[in-house]
């Protein structure tokens, strides 16, 4: 008989504040993607709310409207939002990864669930998006990335929502991770296998390392652009998104994250 899955980390939110132990708040160098924002460790941008439906605590990530906000680069953008990861903290290498997340619904708002390996620079390293969407109703996409098979070319695959459900409801997002294969979840609906040979076939296989967790609030960029077509006022980014933002609508919202073995 197999043994029950053992919870190598888990985390509801339920604290006052954010578990500095275990995440990290990240502050934006190099900007990527074409992103409109800048991330920064503020309350504003990263908090936990015990004021959310239909759960006892949750991380939020919410995007604000700062025009002319520099970055410690030099950099000069018109939103923040936030962004936290495990790295030097909370590592796997195989197991189950799943987060119980809220999404915001609105066009040009680029959420993440993924995580990254430890070795070498991206996309030496491997990435794995257990969730990602960029403010269509219904639908969000689960993909790899690695050496010749990043970027446009990732392997990518879309979980298509009937209404009236909709990505703005709560949803389990799921990515497990073996040797030979990754299959990733929704609400426990297996919306896509990657197997060794599927990803051989364009370079090697990275997923036997040590990887670490991210959950981020992008806005605009290249993702969301290449599905909604915008260019003004900003790449991906429409004029409702923009007044969305500066009603301070649109948020990210993390039940609980879970990493258990199969």
């Amino acid at each position: 008989m197999k043994d029950s899955p053992e919870t190598l980390f888990f985390d509801d939110f339920t604290a006052t504040h954010l578990n500095r132990d275990v995440w990290n708040v990240e502050v934006t160098g190099k900007i990527y993607n074409n992103e409109q924002q800048a991330y920064i460790d503020s309350p504003e941008t990263v908090y936990v709310s015990h004021h959310e439906a239909d759960c006892n605590g949750a991380l939020v990530l919410q995007a604000h409207y700062r025009p002319g906000f520099s970055t410690p680069q030099g950099a000069h953008v018109d939103f923040v939002s936030g962004r936290v990861h495990t790295r030097g903290k909370i590592t796997f290498r195989y197991g189950r990864v799943s987060a119980r997340l809220k999404i915001p619904a609105i066009s040009g708002a680029w959420p993440a669930f993924w995580a990254l390996g430890t070795q070498g620079a991206w996309p030496v390293c491997g990435e794995i998006d257990v969730m990602e969407a960029v403010g269509e109703p219904d639908w969000v996409s689960a993909a790899v990335h690695g050496p010749n098979y990043s970027g446009e070319a990732g392997l990518v695959n879309k979980k298509y929502f009937q209404p009236p459900d909709s990505i703005a409801e709560w949803h389990v997002y799921t990515a497990e991770c073996m040797p030979e294969m990754l299959l990733f979840y929704v609400d426990d609906e297996l919306i896509y296998r990657i197997t060794r040979p599927m990803v051989s076939f364009f370079g090697p296989w990275v997923f036997d390392h040590e990887k670490f967790l991210i959950l981020n609030l992008a806005l605009g960029g290249t993702y969301p652009f290449k599905t909604n077509g915008v260019h003004q006022p900003y790449y991906g980014l429409p004029s409702a998104t923009v007044q969305e933002i500066q009603n301070h609508s649109v948020r990210f919202v993390v039940d609980w994250v879970k990493i258990t073995t199969l």
